[in-house]
């Protein structure tokens, strides 16, 4: 991907310099204020899972800078927890929305506990603010209480979830490797954009832009060599969550590519199994402070759509 993009050979002295094997103070002090993180785990089918799990402020905890510490139970509803075991990898993002400051953590878990767990540091580091909408939170329950609703399997997206996909401004999506020592090398990522940036194709896949980032291509390198990702939208007003797992496919080159504004690239996702957990998040979040200035830089499907009905192109659409 960075050799697509001409940065290959001034991205390897940046990444050397910005991944570490260990969390800086910075973010060592970072992760304790936040009231929910972001995980990407794989179950035992090989399928990559992202989740959104929310805790009272200080259940995350980094007192070793090689380890952090999750006080979270183990939830059955979840299907992310199935890949929450001792020794499987793990993907963290710790995202504060009403700062727009997030950073990252790549791992593996250590568990001795259904309570808790710790994630042993592999990879750590920061990332920009792009994207990022500006949201205040609330608690409206207790998070060690479960949900009032069990999970939910889905054959198809569409009602609904659909329309909480189509609506989204933000989204997560986990991907991950396998390493040559066999174990898995998971990433979680956030992406963001004006409402309408996801797009629902009639055959319940979905399309993406990919807009200029900070050119690591965690995610999309790891389509390349394992086309699988796990995505979740979070319904900021209710907390329900969806959760798919499926296949990917990079798209480099499309007429599409050009008609949406701000996209580099986009990439297509086939979900093959869907969860939706209503009022899974004992948070609620409000809009408080406007759009993410380079999110208002970039364009939606429906004006893509006029633009290529304009140019005599027809998009693909699954």
């Amino acid at each position: 991907m960075q050799l697509s993009a001409g940065v290959a050979e001034r991205m390897k002295s940046v990444g050397q310099r910005s991944v570490r094997d260990h969390l800086i103070e910075q973010h060592r002090l970072f992760y304790p204020q936040l009231p929910f993180v972001v995980l990407g785990t794989v179950d035992a089918a090989g399928d990559v899972w992202a989740t959104v799990r929310a805790g009272r402020p200080g259940f995350l905890a980094a007192d070793d800078p090689k380890q952090l510490d999750v006080a979270l139970s183990r939830d059955p509803t979840d299907p992310a927890d199935a890949g929450m075991n001792d020794s499987a990898g793990v993907a963290l993002l710790g995202i504060e929305l009403h700062t727009r400051r997030r950073n990252r953590l790549n791992g593996s878990i250590l568990r001795d506990s259904p309570q808790s767990f710790s994630i042993a540091v592999e990879q750590s580091y920061g990332n920009c603010p792009k994207y990022i909408q500006l949201r205040a939170f609330d608690f409206t329950r207790d998070p060690a209480s479960p949900g009032p609703d069990e999970a939910v399997q889905l054959e198809r997206l569409d009602g609904a979830a659909a329309d909480l996909v189509r609506h989204a401004d933000t989204f997560f999506v986990a991907s991950y490797i396998v390493g040559e020592d066999g174990r898995n090398q998971v990433d979680v990522s956030h992406r963001g954009g004006r409402p309408g940036f996801v797009r629902v194709d009639p055959d319940g896949s979905l399309t993406i832009p990919d807009f200029s980032g900070n050119f690591f291509f965690n995610t999309l390198g790891n389509f390349l060599a394992n086309p699988k990702a796990g995505l979740v939208f979070v319904d900021f007003d209710t907390g329900d969550i969806l959760q798919m797992t499926g296949d990917t496919e990079v798209v480099l080159e499309s007429p599409e590519i050009a008609a949406f504004q701000g996209a580099d690239r986009l990439w297509r996702f086939r979900p093959r199994r869907i969860v939706s957990r209503r009022g899974s998040l004992p948070l609620r979040w409000r809009f408080s402070g406007g759009w993410s200035p380079n999110a208002l830089l970039t364009g939606s499907w429906d004006e893509a759509a006029k633009r290529l009905q304009a140019q005599g192109a027809v998009p693909k659409t699954g």
